[in-house]
């Protein structure tokens, strides 16, 4: 049998997982008596941690309170959470990186030796590249996710591709991050149309404005909507691009924020993507490195003719071979 303390600890790890225990379920993974077990959980009361007993499955669940228990983690769990304070440490919201930064050195100093060894070859073997995208203020999160749990309108001021800056109403439906940017869904209340805002865009105006019954989402894919929205829709050329490399290998090269990637088979992938100017799109699918044939608009087709043609004309009978001014020394 564990001692109390012991006992107590190892109580509240089995109440922290998303279920309801019962009493005799408890008392066998304790190894106590029943007696024991209630005991124990007016314990945890008296010390301010909220147990809550469940009507009619004789059970206890623990509830939110004033305190935050003591978490007691698998390794695999304590290494989970220290590699992902240091990713967040650099991440794409602002003022995160220094809390992260003090919850990362309270866990650091009790980790054991064997776990220690275990982050610190990760953190040596691993280089962080900045995404160089805005970061966003925690606060404003916040106040949408409250917003998006309460069915409340939100009111804000945004700021435009362009710079200008406009008020704007909508019932917020999800947050959706792609790694380097933050997105708000909603409901348009002037538009009468679902829209996609850049958070970091975005500021909250307080109150919010009135309750509202949530609408069925624009697609179930919500994540592929967004990407959709924000790398083809919006432009003034909207391409399809066959890409001649699986939908995996073109994955790791090309963000959602820059288009969407729809598999054909295990050689070839399409392409969507868009922008206002033509040679941007000529220039990033050429620097892909991938062999691309383009399917539409037709404006890209004659614009990267247009360009083959310039590049080919650059390049003058006979300027394949070396001058002889520019040989190396023989």
């Amino acid at each position: 049998m564990l001692e109390t303390s012991a006992r107590l600890l190892e109580l509240l790890s089995l109440l922290q997982t998303p279920r309801v225990w019962t009493g005799p379920d408890l008392a066998e993974r304790l190894a106590v008596d029943a007696r024991t077990v209630r005991r124990d959980i007016d314990k945890l009361r008296t010390l301010g941690y909220p147990v809550h007993a469940i009507a009619g499955t004789a059970g206890y669940r623990l509830g939110a309170g004033a305190k935050l228990p003591p978490l007691l983690l698998s390794d695999d769990e304590a290494v989970a959470v220290v590699l992902g304070l240091r990713t967040a440490a650099g991440g794409s919201v602002t003022g995160i990186e220094e809390s992260s930064l003090r919850a990362l050195a309270k866990l650091e100093q009790i980790l054991p030796s064997r776990l220690r060894h275990r982050v610190s070859a990760l953190q040596a073997a691993t280089v962080t590249m900045p995404a160089g995208a805005a970061t966003v203020d925690p606060d404003v999160l916040t106040a949408i996710a409250a917003a998006i749990r309460d069915h409340e309108q939100l009111r804000f001021d945004y700021r435009t591709h362009d710079g200008t800056e406009i008020r704007r109403a909508a019932q917020p439906h999800r947050l959706v991050h792609t790694g380097r940017r933050w997105y708000l869904v909603g409901w348009d209340i002037e538009k009468q149309d679902w829209r996609t805002y850049r958070v970091d865009r975005l500021q909250p105006r307080i109150p919010n404005g009135p309750r509202f019954t949530p609408r069925e989402a624009p697609e179930v894919d919500l994540a592929g909507w967004v990407s959709r929205g924000v790398s083809t829709a919006a432009y003034r050329y909207q391409a399809r691009i066959t890409l001649e490399v699986s939908a995996a290998v073109a994955a790791d090269r090309i963000p959602p924020t820059v288009g969407v990637i729809e598999a054909i088979d295990e050689g070839h992938c399409l392409l969507h993507t868009g922008s206002n100017s033509l040679d941007e799109i000529a220039v990033y699918t050429g620097l892909f490195g991938f062999g691309f044939r383009v399917n539409e608009p037709p404006e890209l087709i004659d614009h990267l003719r247009a360009l083959a043609d310039r590049v080919g004309a650059a390049i003058a009978p006979g300027d394949d071979a070396p001058d002889a001014a520019h040989r190396a020394p023989g």
